[in-house]
């Protein structure tokens, strides 16, 4: 038996039940891990509320953890017992002391990541790789746009893109949220509770706009990081914590001046083994020069995992949530 997060039904941060669970034995092809730390992610709260289909009823959330192996199934040959990895990505389950995993979505850690940081770090380092350096390559001299600066992601956007040589922008809620932005290569914070964020933009670039915008926020932004861009700027919608984004017209686009408009998902580019220890290893190459700060806002045993979620949805949180077992 292994303590576990278990949802018996989609809703509120209520649903996530503190129970105790069997844990099967690893098959071929897999490992059995015992997790120390776990990440939390704002589509855990979409699994949780039904908005993405997790399967049949009860699951166990999450998509994030660190760890070491315990058992190793049948046919896998470099990921003994005792090795430390970590992992972002499906099946779900991450909400466990220990869970099952298959070994090729299992990424061994090196001596200078430690747990808490892999836990931290995995689902939006890799996603901030992506989004700079896949869905576009940011390049010295671009102007970017990102919602929610001072959030998880947000923050390694701001320093990541200004380690490419871009001129960040992005939009938080407190002035305390704008300072810690500030500190981690956001140029110009936006308090968008104060300001309106589209003529502050026109103003920080001399009326042009800027080349890219990130948003994660969705239903309250979207149309405004759309009038925020530059002639064939993009847009890069990839996520909603306010709402379903509103539907943009084809034609919207061409008006903007031949805007682009893409939703990646993470999973698409991580979705064999050698592009997920790829983009990971980008991630821990970063952290190793010390041009990747991953700060931990909160850490919580695993049976407050529902406290995490409620403040990650009221927006009070900075930085990276944790569940610590």
């Amino acid at each position: 038996m292994t303590e576990a997060i278990r949802v018996h039904e989609v809703g509120g941060p209520e649903q996530l039940r503190h129970e105790s669970i069997e844990v099967r034995a690893p098959g071929p092809g897999e490992v059995l891990v015992r997790q120390t730390h776990i990440g939390v992610n704002y589509i855990d709260v979409y699994f949780r509320t039904g908005l993405y289909p997790a399967g049949n009823l009860p699951f166990t959330p999450g998509l994030e953890g660190a760890g070491e192996v315990v058992a190793a199934g049948e046919g896998v040959k470099t990921l003994r017992p005792g090795r430390r990895v970590a992992y972002a990505g499906g099946p779900l389950g991450a909400y466990a002391a220990e869970r099952v995993m298959p070994a090729d979505r299992l990424v061994p850690l090196p001596a200078s990541i430690s747990n808490e940081q892999a836990a931290a770090v995995m689902l939006k380092g890799m996603t901030a790789h992506v989004l700079l350096q896949q869905v576009h390559a940011v390049r010295p001299g671009d102007r970017v746009l990102i919602h929610a600066a001072a959030g998880g992601v947000g923050l390694l956007l701001c320093q990541w893109a200004s380690h490419l040589g871009a001129t960040v922008i992005g939009t938080v809620g407190s002035p305390e949220k704008a300072e810690l932005a500030k500190a981690n290569g956001c140029h110009h914070p936006v308090l968008y509770r104060e300001e309106d964020v589209l003529e502050r933009v026109r103003a920080l670039t001399g009326g042009d706009g800027v080349q890219i915008a990130y948003d994660s926020v969705g239903a309250d932004t979207l149309m405004v990081s759309l009038a925020c861009l530059a002639r064939r700027g993009m847009l890069v919608s990839f996520g909603q914590s306010s709402g379903k984004p509103p539907a943009i017209e084809v034609g919207q686009l061409a008006a903007g001046g031949s805007l682009f408009l893409t939703r990646p998902s993470l999973f698409d580019y991580i979705a064999t083994a050698e592009e997920l220890q790829s983009a990971a290893a980008a991630v821990f190459e970063m952290i190793g020069q010390g041009r990747l700060n991953v700060r931990i806002g909160q850490r919580l045993p695993l049976a407050d995992a529902a406290t995490a979620h409620r403040r990650l949805e009221s927006r009070q949180s900075t930085g990276s949530t944790i569940l610590t077992v």
